[in-house]
């Protein structure tokens, strides 16, 4: 059975697919009263489901006419994706942000899911043993190879 966070996650995705711009705009307590939990449950949804790592960006504005904006960055090839992922892992990568990289590279169909589950594997935190921030370093690094390789793999 899903949880409440994934009814969610799959409506606002349901409406994102159905604008010709990607973008929607919500509000929180509407949201909220759609689906009868409160409103903290959509933010943590917002929070954890519609990252930049999945290829979204977020905005939102406070207030009595307040709202919060999704938006689904497109990248225009997989080269463009792979290079957009690739700027994002210089700073190190952490367990949720890898999960949530491969995640949106299955999703644009850059990876299969044998691939992703290599990748996986590859990143865990059972894999590299080492205390952070090194880890997340090590596990940037691993990732950048492994997508490099499929970079350069499709264009040949």
């Amino acid at each position: 059975m899903r949880n409440i966070s994934d009814i969610i996650e799959g409506y606002l995705k349901a409406i994102i697919e159905q604008e010709q711009t990607g973008t929607i705009e919500i509000k929180r307590n509407e949201v909220a009263e759609k689906f009868q939990c409160v409103p903290s449950q959509i933010n943590y949804v917002i929070k954890t489901r519609f990252t930049a790592e999945r290829g979204y960006a977020v905005e939102s504005k406070r207030g009595g006419g307040g709202y919060i904006r999704i938006f689904r960055v497109q990248a225009n090839t997989r080269k463009d994706l792979i290079d957009h992922v690739l700027g994002g892992l210089q700073e190190g990568v952490s367990q949720t942000m890898a999960l949530d990289v491969v995640y949106r590279l299955i999703e644009a169909e850059v990876i299969s899911e044998r691939e992703s589950r290599l990748i996986l594997a590859a990143v865990d935190r059972t894999t590299i043993r080492q205390p952070l921030p090194d880890r997340d370093d090590i596990r940037a690094r691993i990732m950048e190879a492994m997508l490099l390789t499929l970079l350069y793999e499709q264009l040949e």
